[in-house]
């Protein structure tokens, strides 16, 4: 049995993992920005908590890049192209990205300007998500079936590392610069995924797929058809899975524990009386390796146990580790129970994240990759992004042991649709 983790472990050692964690960190350094970090800043500027939690709205495009993939899964960029159709797309959506963040930078938020600022949070978004829809669809490409957990929890370990630069080290330089000039150093994260994307190579899948062949057309007849190959049979194609509707509303679902608390994290640990450092090393440094350390075991429950397994029991664990927010409340200013609070968060959300990666990836067909887990990853998002911005007005009509409560309680519907699809063979093995 030891032998055959070991021989799980070795597809570690593929040269494809570099690249992942490159484009995992790329992916990965924008979301604080527009979550985490940036509710620091703005409350350091004095807005309201109601309207902190209210930013995760600028955060929806991720939930609807769904609408837009199938012109990034279908069209290649002039000059860009010239670097493949996935990798072109991602040079051109990074470089947007790092002009998008420099943008924010230059704005000093306030009451009287936060609509500007989400403007511009919200472009900043719209260039990551972009982003996203290209390196998924690579790591997708580069991976068997059997590969994707590996790759998978080595693309989140990329993303948690960007969830480091943007989260723990933003905060450190907030205490020696100012949140302008901390933007601004944020902006070069981008490199790293320029530097990655230019030393990789087109996924073999991609390169072997091409669109059946016909004669040219009239212009309306040839944008019919090309929405209907872009657009249309894109969903046509996943709704072959068996009853795809519960697939759906179980994506949906799947981290709403998790995802309900996250904007009210860092405004937590502030009010328990911890300062910015404190919170940069425990919550980002600590709690990312925990993460990180999550996604790797993630993997290897993956491989070893199955998709069924591993969202089960990291479902359950994402709900019981909500749990540990409520004795943080009572233990208050203590530095070590704040260690242990956020490790064993990050221990059960690393876990998840790559269980979940993992069964979106298995949903989507080589032909629509794009398309098709844009959308699952957006349905992922919605919940994150939409259903979370009403967290800071219950946050600030309940205790902070009661708002920890519900949201460990959200994880039930997940598991009650689970248990029943697993029941009627919806997931596979």
């Amino acid at each position: 049995m030891f032998r055959k983790w070991l021989q799980s472990l070795s597809i570690y050692a593929d040269k494809r993992m570099l690249a992942m964690i490159g484009l995992g960190f790329s992916s990965g350094f924008p979301l604080l920005l527009v979550s985490g970090t940036l509710s620091l800043w703005l409350k350091d500027s004095g807005l309201s908590y109601a309207l902190i939690g209210a930013f995760a709205l600028v955060k929806s495009p991720y939930s609807f890049k769904w609408a837009w993939s199938p012109l990034i899964d279908r069209i290649k960029l002039p000059l860009f192209c010239r670097l493949g159709r996935r990798r072109g797309w991602a040079l051109f959506t990074q470089l947007l990205l790092m002009l998008s963040i420099l943008a924010l930078s230059r704005i000093t938020p306030s009451i009287d300007n936060w609509q500007l600022v989400a403007f511009l949070a919200m472009v900043v978004v719209f260039c990551s998500a972009s982003q996203d829809i290209v390196v998924d669809s690579f790591r997708i490409d580069s991976f068997d079936d059997k590969e994707q957990g590996a790759g998978s929890a080595v693309f989140v370990l990329g993303y948690r590392i960007g969830m480091i630069f943007s989260g723990a080290f933003a905060l450190m330089l907030a205490d020696h610069l100012s949140w302008n000039e901390v933007y601004s150093i944020m902006s070069m994260g981008a490199v790293v995924g320029i530097i990655t994307i230019l030393f990789s190579k087109e996924p073999k899948k991609d390169k072997s797929y091409h669109e059946p062949s016909a004669e040219k057309l009239p212009f309306v007849p040839r944008l019919v058809r090309f929405l209907r190959r872009s657009i249309v049979a894109p969903f046509t194609d996943f709704m072959r899975h068996n009853k795809w509707y519960l697939i759906l509303i179980f994506i949906l679902l799947f981290r709403l524990s998790d995802d309900y608390k996250a904007p009210m994290a860092n405004l937590f640990y502030d009010d328990m009386g911890f300062t910015k450092a404190q919170i940069g090393y425990a919550s980002k440094i600590y709690g990312m390796i925990a993460t990180i350390i999550g996604g790797l075991i993630g993997g290897l429950v993956v491989g070893r146990k199955g998709l069924r397994y591993s969202l089960m029991l990291t479902g359950i664990l994402q709900g019981l580790t909500n749990l540990v927010y409520i004795a943080q409340a009572y233990a208050g200013n203590n530095i070590y129970m704040l260690g242990v609070t956020i490790c064993a968060d990050n221990l059960a959300g690393g876990m998840a994240t790559t269980a979940l990666v993992a069964y979106l990836s298995s949903l989507c067909s080589v032909a629509y990759t794009a398309t098709q887990y844009a959308l699952l990853s957006s349905l992922m998002s919605i919940t994150r992004d939409v259903v979370a911005s009403s967290s800071g007005y219950v946050a600030g009509h309940l205790s902070w042991p009661n708002f920890f409560l519900c949201s460990a309680l959200l994880v039930l519907p997940a598991l009650i649709l689970l248990w029943y699809m697993i029941r009627h063979d919806l997931v596979h093995k």
